[in-house]
C-alpha cells in the first residue's frame, strides 16, 4: 500500500554529518495514502526505548535543510528523531506536486507520530514535535488535535492561514482584497486546467532587487546561497504552484489552540519580520486556557527569521533550551 518513491542514498544535506548519531532513510504513510520520506537520526550506542521527536519545516523547504539540522542536533542530545518532507514535496509522494493543505500537512505530523509510536526503540508515551516557520503553525494545530503529542515546539513560526488570508502584517485584511485574491486564483485554476499542468509561483526572488524588503533579503541569504540552497527545495527554486496554498485562505488552523494540554515552547527572533505570528499565537494559546503552566514564549534577542533555520552564524538556535524542554516533558 506504499507508493514507490526514490530516496537519495548520498549525504546531500546543507549541514555536516555528525559522527555522534546513526542516520538512515525511512518511509511511512499518512491517512490519505501518501508515502512520506524521512531521515531518521538515532544516538549512537542508544539503549532501550527512547523519547522521540518529529521535525518539519520551514514552509517550502526540505528535510535536508533546517529541519534536518534540528533533528540531527537533538539526536546528538539523546533523542530519536525523524525529519520528513511534507506531502507533495521533496522526496515524499503525492500528486500533483508542490501543493499545500492545512489538513493534509497537519496529518503529515500525525502520520509521523503513528510511525514513531510503533518503533521498537521508541517509547510511544514520550513523543514530541518541532515545527519550523510555517510548520510551526502546523505543529500547534497538530498538538491541538493529537493527544499523543506530549511536547511541541514552534520555531520562528508563520501562521500560513493568516498570511494567506490577510497578507504580511495583516496589510490585506479586507473582504475586497480577499475577493480579488480569490478571483485571481480561480482564474489561474482555469488556465491550469486548460494547460493540463500547474504554473509555479516562483521561489525566493533571484536576482535580488535593490529595493527588496529586508525579509526578502533574509530569505535570499538562506535559500539562494551556499548557506541553505538545496536542489529539491521549493523556496530555493520554482516555488509552490500558484494555486498551491489557496485553501489556507478560509481554513484557520489555530482555532482551538487554547485547548492544547501538552507542553508548548514558542520561540522567535526578536528582529524577525514574522515575530508577530508567535507573539499572537502564544497570546491566543493561553487566553482562557486551563493549561498555561507548561506553555512558554521565548524571544531571542537580535535574531532574525532565518537565524532560527541554521543559527545564522551566531548560534541563534537555543539547542540547550530545546534539550531542557524536551527532557523535562518527554524523559521520565
Amino acid at each position: 500500500m506504499t507508493e514507490a518513491i526514490k530516496l537519495t542514498t548520498e549525504w546531500d544535506k546543507t549541514f555536516a554529518k555528525s559522527d555522534k548519531v546513526n542516520h538512515k532513510k525511512v518511509t511511512f504513510r499518512n491517512r490519505y495514502g501518501i508515502t512520506l520520506a524521512a531521515d531518521m537520526y538515532t544516538p549512537k550506542d542508544a539503549d532501550g526505548k527512547l523519547a522521540a521527536i518529529a521535525v518539519c519545516g520551514p514552509f517550502g523547504a526540505v528535510k535536508e535543510q533546517a529541519s534536518g539540522l534540528y533533528a540531527q542536533t537533538m539526536a546528538e542530545r539523546g533523542f530519536l528523531t525523524i525529519t520528513f518532507d511534507p506531502s507533495f514535496t521533496g522526496e515524499s509522494g503525492g500528486e500533483p506536486r508542490y501543493m499545500a493543505s492545512p489538513d493534509i500537512n497537519t496529518e503529515d505530523f500525525q502520520a509521523a507520530v503513528d510511525f514513531l509510536s510503533v518503533q521498537d526503540n521508541v517509547d510511544p508515551e514520550r513523543i514530541g514535535i518541532i515545527g519550523i516557520c510555517g510548520w510551526g503553525g502546523m505543529a500547534l494545530n497538530a498538538a491541538a488535535l493529537d493527544t499523543r503529542i506530549k511536547a511541541a515546539v514552534a520555531s520562528t513560526m508563520y501562521d500560513m492561514t493568516r498570511v494567506n488570508a490577510k497578507g504580511y502584517f495583516d496589510a490585506d485584511d479586507s473582504e475586497d482584497k480577499r475577493y480579488e485574491a480569490k478571483k485571481a486564483l480561480n482564474a489561474q485554476r482555469i488556465t491550469d486546467y486548460k494547460n493540463g499542468s500547474y504554473a509555479l509561483g516562483g521561489g525566493v526572488v533571484d536576482p535580488l532587487p535593490d529595493d527588496a524588503p529586508f525579509f526578502v533579503k533574509d530569505y535570499y541569504d538562506y535559500y539562494k546561497t551556499k548557506r541553505g540552497y538545496h536542489k529539491r527545495s521549493l523556496n530555493s527554486n520554482g516555488g509552490w504552484n500558484i494555486i498551491g496554498c489557496m485553501s489556507f485562505i478560509n481554513q484557520p488552523i489555530l482555532q482551538y489552540s487554547n485547548e492544547i494540554r501538552c507542553a508548548v515552547l514558542v520561540m522567535h527572533g526578536e528582529m524577525a519580520h514574522s515575530c508577530y505570528f508567535s507573539r499572537d499565537a502564544y497570546a491566543n494559546m493561553v487566553n482562557g486556557s486551563k493549561y498555561t503552566d507548561n506553555k512558554e514564549l521565548l524571544i531571542i534577542p537580535d535574531a532574525v527569521h532565518t537565524d532560527l533555520y541554521d543559527g545564522g552564524g551566531k548560534n541563534a538556535i537555543p539547542f540547550d533550551k530545546l534539550e531542557k524542554f524536551f527532557k523535562n516533558y518527554l524523559v521520565r
